[in-house]
């Protein structure tokens, strides 16, 4: 049993492919390498698979900050409204004279710009997510049509974030 084991390890590492390969990876391994980003062509379909990975993770700050506000909302009415001034500050509101009141008026201005992104992270995750799930369920895989939906997904993502903001904020 163990002269098998030892002629086996021996011959897929000899070199000699069984499959006739002449790929050096393929006859050193004794297996296919993969493909790796600079074999393939670019193309909006990789991009939004990516994009859906990216904004996935981006939606962890969102938890982060969904959690923030619910602890703000659970402290109290003092904790809350000390949340909603850092948070919701009309941006009329900032004030740019000092060095505090700059670096205040950055803080409340990044975390609007953070409110936009990862709600422009969630808009884009759920439409990948259907187009994602209509290739599952067997649509979408020609080409055309599924580089259609790829370069669509982002813009939809845009156009729903924009939407949503509007109505917020009305």
């Amino acid at each position: 049993m163990a002269e098998a084991s030892s002629s086996t390890i021996s011959s897929s590492t000899s070199g000699s492919s069984t499959s006739g390969s002449s790929t050096p990876g393929l006859a050193a391994r004794g297996r296919p390498l993969s493909p790796h980003l600079q074999i393939w062509r670019w193309g909006p379909a990789m991009a939004v698979s990516i994009l859906h990975r990216a904004t996935g993770s981006m939606l962890v700050v969102g938890l982060l900050l969904l959690l923030c506000w619910l602890g703000a909302l659970a402290g109290g009415s003092l904790t809350y409204e000390m949340f909603t001034h850092w948070v919701w500050a009309p941006l009329a509101g900032l004030e740019w004279g000092g060095l505090r009141h700059i670096v205040g008026s950055l803080i409340k201005l990044a975390l609007k710009l953070l409110l936009i992104a990862v709600s422009w992270a969630y808009f884009n995750h759920l439409c990948s997510g259907l187009r994602h799930f209509v290739m599952d369920i067997g649509g979408g895989f020609e080409l055309k049509g599924n580089t259609t939906v790829a370069m669509l997904t982002p813009v939809i993502g845009i156009v729903l974030t924009a939407a949503f903001w509007a109505v917020l904020l009305a």
